[in-house]
């Protein structure tokens, strides 16, 4: 009865239907045939090979995930390019957030500062920022700095340390929220050092 409901006329169809069954083998022809046109269409715009290469990895994830819940004439093509498409956006999103965040940071560092002259020794500068990273919360510090000093990537960081790379980023927003106010007295400069 189960062979009958995955044999069909249309091949794609077909391929659906085998694909919701859980054929593996089906999936993997899915992936090899689409794989290379989504990566494509996920470079062209954020032109960012890390940030490609997870965006294809959760679109496919997805596919075989949600699997059972296609239509029967789902178009694949169609269907990999609007979750391609959705999570690009959220990427965008987010970028928009962050570089707005920048802007306002800019605009914080060009703004005129009290910066004393004990502090402009660029050591006791340094000693200052790092007085103030050694009081994060240990996780956030540790993350912190294997970003700033260590300048490992989000996903590098989650690795290491066996979290996920959401986290990693959260950690480091939230440092940096913690970081801003307790060093605005020394202006902008530091600011900038942090998020170099």
């Amino acid at each position: 009865m189960k062979s009958k409901e995955i044999t069909s006329k249309d091949p794609q169809i077909e391929l659906i239907l085998r694909l919701k069954a859980g054929d593996v083998n089906t999936f993997r022809t899915i992936y090899n045939e689409h794989w290379a046109a989504v990566y494509y269409q996920i470079f062209r715009v954020l032109k960012d090979e890390e940030d490609t290469k997870d965006i294809v990895q959760e679109v496919f994830s997805s596919l075989w995930i949600h699997r059972e819940n296609l239509l029967d004439k789902t178009n694949l093509s169609a269907y990999l390019y609007v979750q391609a498409r959705n999570r690009v956006l959220n990427v965008i999103a987010s970028q928009k957030v962050r570089s707005n965040y920048l802007i306002s940071i800019a605009q914080y560092a060009d703004s005129p500062c009290n910066i004393t002259e004990e502090l402009l020794d660029s050591e006791e500068l340094l000693k200052r920022v790092q007085q103030e990273i050694d009081r994060l919360p240990p996780k956030m510090r540790e993350i912190f700095e294997l970003s700033r000093k260590d300048d490992l990537s989000h996903r590098e960081i989650a690795e290491r340390l066996h979290i996920s790379p959401e986290t990693v980023k959260k950690q480091i927003k939230n440092a940096l929220k913690i970081l801003k106010p307790r060093l605005k007295d020394i202006g902008g400069i530091c600011v900038l050092l942090l998020l170099r």
